[in-house]
């Protein structure tokens, strides 16, 4: 871990010294077809991944609460996080923070720095909130960012919030279909 740190630091020094910081527009979206809603810029960082940091995970949360929900606390500066991402029970899909940048999301800042992450609408103990729409929009856009960024479509790779070292959160918790998503995951990846 020490190793991967240090080469991370490195990078990320030269990258910001060489003053090679990539174009900002705002509302560029990452994913095709998202709108965006941009997150207060007190729940994430500004970065130049993956020229700072090496993305390698996908971090799949869901938000206890509505879509209108994730929105409204991403946009709260006191909340302290966000998700690049927030998917819809009908597959509509937000895209809050760019992934260049750092989003505060999985209560872990290694993790933060290393993954994109994806919040759902729903709760952990509602299975039926989970629909089909939901779960190919999201596997499209995990897809998606496995093929931008090299990331095996696997369970190393793709991980629940609650598999994060150092949370106590239990999202997507017991319901989430692990084999249903990771096949529409591996289907959708070109």
């Amino acid at each position: 871990m020490g190793a991967y740190a240090g080469q991370d630091e490195l990078k990320r020094w030269w990258w910001h010294a060489s003053g090679r910081e990539r174009p900002r527009t705002d509302g560029a979206l990452d994913h095709a077809g998202a709108e965006w809603v941009a997150a207060s810029s007190a729940n994430w960082r500004r970065a130049e991944r993956p020229a700072d940091y090496a993305v390698d995970r996908v971090v799949i949360h869901v938000v206890q609460g509505s879509y209108s929900d994730a929105l409204r606390v991403f946009r709260d500066p006191l909340h302290r996080a966000a998700a690049h991402y927030v998917v819809r029970k009908d597959g509509h899909i937000a895209q809050t923070v760019r992934e260049l940048d750092v989003a505060f999301h999985s209560g872990n800042r290694e993790f933060n720095e290393r993954s994109v992450g994806i919040e759902h609408e729903g709760y952990v103990d509602r299975p039926d909130g989970f629909t089909e729409a939901m779960y190919a929009a999201s596997a499209r856009l995990t897809a998606d960012i496995c093929a931008r960024y090299a990331i095996p479509a696997d369970r190393s790779h793709i991980v629940a919030h609650s598999e994060v070292p150092g949370t106590d959160h239990t999202d997507p918790g017991p319901y989430w279909d692990w084999d249903r998503y990771l096949k529409l995951v591996r289907t959708s990846v070109t």
